[in-house]
């Protein structure tokens, strides 16, 4: 990764100070910064940061403490590769505590469509632009959450759907370039396999969270993409629609993914259910996302040839 440098606040306050030390802790927490020890926070070096750390070292000091700003291009025994990850795992948990959320109110939205369910979607997306102003790394999760909250979204004003969209014709799609998420999972894994193998035989793939950074690719499975989840499809099986893919070992396969990755028992599959586990179990192994897909590949011909006619 880029050479990146940070700043460092530590600081002391006296122990009577409790209710400064708590408003001191929130705005850390607000402004997104993570704590090395328990009187020393980091951010990465911006102008902004600066700003707000110098501006927090003096409401220290008026309370009685002492406070000092450091400017370090490295923190030794904390690589910046690690300094990243405790960032990432920060947010992610942000983003678990909102995607948490999320999940209720689409259990609600599933019994009703009320002005109370609305207006916590409104509250959903304002949470998640707040998490979004503090992931100064973009965490894979952040993604997730996003594509959740689009799933809430779609059963209160759905969109257009994949089988009433312009059928695609594959000869139009041949050796591409396709985008998707890092850390793929059953359904990336699984719409890669059907890509490589009903749609574009030379398709490549790669992996980022930003898709203008990849502009000659062809993003799926991820937020705002033309390939990824539709209503109440995977994005599978989204493809299976836009290509007019007719198979029943394919309806099957994509019933599986479906249930798997969504979880919400719509066909009642549980066959991908622990192949999604093996696929998770290999990505916490440090697989690379290449790996993740050379070894998910013949999974996936191995359960076509079991299911197809």
């Amino acid at each position: 990764m880029e050479r990146s440098s940070w700043l460092l606040l530590l600081y002391a306050l006296p122990t009577r100070r409790a209710t400064a030390r708590v408003n001191l802790w929130r705005k850390l927490k607000k402004f997104g910064a993570v704590s090395l020890k328990t009187s020393a926070y980091v951010l990465p070096d911006q102008p902004a940061h600066h700003e707000r750390f110098q501006w927090l070292a003096t409401q220290i000091r008026d309370e009685g403490g002492d406070a000092t700003l450091i400017r370090v291009a490295e923190i030794e025994g904390l690589p910046p590769e690690q300094l990243v990850e405790m960032f990432n795992s920060a947010r992610a948990a942000d983003y678990k505590e909102l995607m948490a959320s999320i999940h209720e109110t689409l259990d609600r939205i599933k019994k009703s469509r009320s002005a109370a369910v609305l207006d916590q979607l409104v509250r959903h997306q304002s949470r998640l632009n707040e998490i979004k102003e503090i992931d100064y790394f973009n965490a894979p999760a952040g993604h997730d959450a996003q594509m959740l909250l689009e799933k809430a979204e779609r059963f209160v004003a759905p969109r257009i759907s994949a089988s009433s969209a312009r059928t695609l014709r594959s000869a139009e799609f041949q050796k591409k370039l396709w985008l998707t998420r890092p850390k793929p999972g059953i359904d990336r894994i699984g719409s890669a396999w059907l890509i490589r193998n009903f749609i574009d035989p030379h398709a490549e793939f790669v992996f980022g969270m930003e898709v203008r950074k990849f502009p000659n690719a062809l993003p799926f499975d991820m937020a705002d993409a033309e390939f990824s989840h539709h209503g109440d499809d995977c994005t599978f099986e989204t493809l299976l629609k836009r290509f007019a893919v007719e198979n029943h070992g394919l309806r099957i396969i994509g019933e599986m993914i479906h249930d798997a990755d969504l979880e919400d028992r719509k066909f009642g599959r549980v066959e991908c259910i622990g192949l999604n586990f093996v696929f998770e179990g290999w990505a916490r192994m440090g697989l690379s996302d290449d790996e993740l897909i050379t070894r998910g590949l013949p999974c996936f011909d191995a359960l076509y040839e079991k299911v197809k006619k």
